[in-house]
């Protein structure tokens, strides 16, 4: 029943906001994951064609582990554990039309906008940043995308 109720609360919200349309279908996506990682939010929801990726960590796959090696390392497993999500799914970088991106320390956003921009080869998806203050694991960046099956 709870679990019921936080569904048609997001689909009530979709509705509200106006992203969600009668007819389109709502898709809690959660591929198998180690029981370390039996968090509270799914990996993905798609509406309709729409694919709004949960933020990712530069954490090492199957794991809770935060990449060693600073910013870069950081930036760069996020960027992979985006792109294996969407592979995961039948989607490229190609499909991302925005990314919000969170960093610990934002005077590390060259660092992180070196890595950034190596994954995608014409058209950048729009995108926001922000400094945070603090964010999960410890972690210094923290990406969600909002991805479109075209």
């Amino acid at each position: 029943m709870k679990k019921l109720l936080k569904s048609t609360a997001v689909v009530a919200a979709l509705l509200f906001s106006g992203v969600l349309y009668a007819g389109e279908s709502v898709t809690f996506l959660n591929p198998e994951k180690p029981a370390a990682s039996n968090l509270p939010f799914s990996e993905a929801v798609r509406v309709g064609n729409t694919f709004y990726l949960s933020g990712q960590l530069g954490v090492s796959p199957g794991t809770m582990t935060l990449v060693s090696g600073g910013m870069e390392a950081e930036a760069k497993q996020t960027m992979e554990n985006i792109k294996a999500t969407l592979e995961s799914h039948n989607l490229s970088m190609s499909n991302i039309v925005k990314c919000t991106v969170m960093i610990a320390d934002i005077s590390q956003w060259g660092i992180f906008n070196k890595i950034y921009v190596t994954y995608f080869e014409d058209n950048f998806p729009a995108r926001s940043a922000f400094g945070a203050n603090g964010l999960a694991l410890g972690a210094q960046v923290e990406v969600e995308c909002i991805a479109v099956d075209a």
